[in-house]
């Protein structure tokens, strides 16, 4: 055998990958499955006009070309992993063009996906960043099946699917060559890459629509690809790092977050997950006012930024920096995240911004900045101060060590609890006891699920970790609560008591309660106290207010409080004690007004139903 130049070998491999898949479309489109094997538009899909469905095997045809060239040339040997990989994408393309044809059920779709990642597990592609085998199948199945179906989910626009694909198999790439050597994982990142390279002339044509799409047949293919170079580029690699561990969550990141936001909407819609529909992440920014085109490459330059983070880690393998990368890549994503679900609410309600907002709003979100940077000061110290009342000072080089293996897996894990739980959507100015709970659930779960993650990485041996954990849940569960508190008090502060008008309010029930609350939200104006002739509230505090006194004691506590005005929230009271109150402001020149507040209910008028 030719001993090719390592460089000449992964050319030639690029160049058959590319040249073959765009031979096979070509071919294809000239033949009469053309016309025959068609995406019909429908209320679930995006596109406008019959286009041709067979893009998936263009796609698998160039890539299994590039496999074979680089058997072939002597650039990877023959293995047992490599030949579970091929065979499982061969699963999984079959079953993909057989619904393309014919239509397969979701459970036989999943039937088939996990067959295809058993078929790579059984081939000794193990995920070995845990120690208990049952637990590292359970995460393989779930991996492979997972990022296969994000990626069928994410072929929703004309371009995306592939320029994502070529995006991930990039940072494969490299790190395959820099970080992780691994002749295999470059030969098939490089094989998929230029097959979805030669897929794309035919798929992304602005302004002139596609000419045929990948189908089921690509987008299961391209999934299991990527899941399986995840595998086989990251999870396998002894001593696994932190680092390790997110460098194929990280690249991967845009189809997981797509995934998962589309999926929790379904959920909460009560919608099939499996259902086609157009509430992806490239779909609301088009209803934005983004064009097809741009909303493709808004999501290639954010994944490519993420997946840059994720080498930056691995080139780095520093603890304390990959911590603080975390923090920058969580922004992004949360800011990313936050973004869409309030594009869902405006492309609901039919706002549409200009592009120039939509970029102000993606990039700078100053509350949420605050809130997100605010939260990763008082996670690290609310975990260190409990590692350091756990153990008693700063512990041995190993318990250091742990901590700083166990510290971004907890920042990760209750980023992302926060961001579930919707505690960044919260608007904190007018938040109340009820909105603490989410922040509570999010520490304390995070703090479970980070010892998980970090019991099945690695060895803890004296690391008191269960108490950490604990005492970390309730401190940071105090410390976020108290951040949110003074963000809603901090107008307040800052605004100035002494200038803002001084209210007292007559009548502390249900409507005085109610006035109060408007005040305070308003920011405009202070309620220093009550006044009500209830003897059970009175000199007692509601809604942190004081009740000062009975409407006979109006005189006094105008006095006492310095009140510039008095509101009457009950103009229904006796005419003479309202008097008494009257008198007094007469007296003290103040204004006294009486405010009604109702509440009407009607019934819609019923529509008439379409004659059919």
């Amino acid at each position: 055998m030719v001993d090719y130049p390592f460089a000449v070998v992964n050319a030639i491999v690029a160049i058959a990958a590319f040249s073959v898949s765009i031979a096979v479309l070509w071919l294809l489109l000239r033949s009469p499955a053309g016309a025959r094997l068609v995406a019909i538009p429908s209320d679930e899909r995006w596109h406008e006009q019959p286009t041709p469905v067979f893009g998936g095997v263009g796609i698998f045809a160039g890539f299994a070309a590039g496999v074979l060239v680089a058997l072939a040339t002597g650039a990877v040997d023959w293995s047992g992993e490599l030949g579970g990989i091929l065979a499982g994408v061969t699963i999984v393309f079959v079953a993909g063009l057989i619904d393309d044809v014919r239509h397969l059920s979701p459970v036989a779709k999943l039937g088939t996906q996990i067959a295809a990642a058993v078929v790579v597990l059984a081939s000794g592609l193990n995920v070995e960043i845990v120690g208990n085998d049952v637990l590292a199948w359970a995460i393989g199945l779930v991996w492979l099946v997972g990022i296969t179906n994000a990626f069928n989910l994410l072929d929703n626009m004309d371009g995306l699917a592939a320029t994502l694909a070529i995006v991930s198999c990039a940072y494969f790439a490299i790190d395959a060559v820099t970080e992780h050597e691994n002749e295999t994982v470059l030969a098939l990142a490089l094989a998929l890459g230029l097959a979805c390279g030669g897929f794309l002339p035919f798929n992304l044509r602005p302004r002139r629509g596609a000419a045929v799409f990948m189908g089921d047949s690509g987008s299961l293919v391209i999934g299991f690809t990527l899941a399986s170079l995840a595998l086989a580029a990251s999870w396998t690699v002894a001593g696994t790092t932190v680092a390790t561990i997110l460098l194929p969550l990280l690249v991967l990141a845009i189809p997981i977050l797509d995934t998962t936001l589309v999926t929790i909407a379904r959920l909460v819609e009560k919608r099939p997950v499996t259902q086609g529909g157009r509430d992806h992440t490239s779909h609301r920014l088009v209803y934005y006012g983004l064009s097809e085109t741009k909303a493709v490459l808004l999501l290639a330059i954010v994944a490519s930024a993420i997946g840059a983070t994720a080498l930056a880690y691995n080139v780095l393998d520093n603890g304390r920096l990959t911590a603080i990368g975390i923090l920058v890549t969580f922004v992004l994503l949360v800011q990313f995240g936050s973004f869409l679900s309030d594009l869902e609410e405006r492309s609901r309600r039919g706002l549409h911004g200009s592009e120039p907002s939509l970029w102000r709003a993606l990039i700078f979100e100053p509350r949420r900045l605050v809130e997100v940077f605010a939260d990763f000061v008082i996670i690290c110290a609310s975990f260190l101060a409990a590692y350091v009342l756990a153990v008693g000072g700063m512990g041995t080089v190993y318990e250091r060590s742990v901590y700083l293996s166990a510290l971004p897996i907890l920042l990760g894990t209750r980023y992302v609890l926060f961001v579930a739980l919707g505690v960044y959507r919260r608007v904190w100015r007018y938040a109340t006891a009820r909105d603490v709970v989410p922040i509570a659930v999010g520490c304390f779960g995070s703090a479970l699920a980070a010892f998980a993650i970090l019991v099945a990485l690695r060895p803890i041996g004296s690391f008191p970790a269960t108490q950490i954990f604990v005492i970390d849940a309730i401190l940071c569960t105090v410390l976020v609560g108290a951040s949110r508190l003074a963000l809603r008090l901090a107008p307040e502060a800052l605004g100035g008591r002494s200038e803002r008008k001084r209210v007292l309010v007559v009548g502390a029930g249900r409507a005085g309660r109610g006035l109060a609350r408007e005040l305070r939200d308003g920011n405009e104006l202070r309620v220093v106290g009550f006044l009500d002739d209830n003897p059970r509230v009175r000199r007692r505090r509601i809604s942190g207010i004081s009740v000062l006194g009975s409407l006979d004691e109006a005189g006094r506590a105008i006095a006492s409080a310095r009140a510039d005005e008095i509101l009457v929230s009950i103009p229904s009271a006796p005419a003479d004690r309202l008097d008494e109150v009257i008198h007094a402001a007469d007296a003290a020149g103040i204004p006294c007004r009486m405010v009604r507040r109702e509440v009407v209910l009607t019934t819609p008028e019923p529509v008439e139903a379409a004659p059919s």
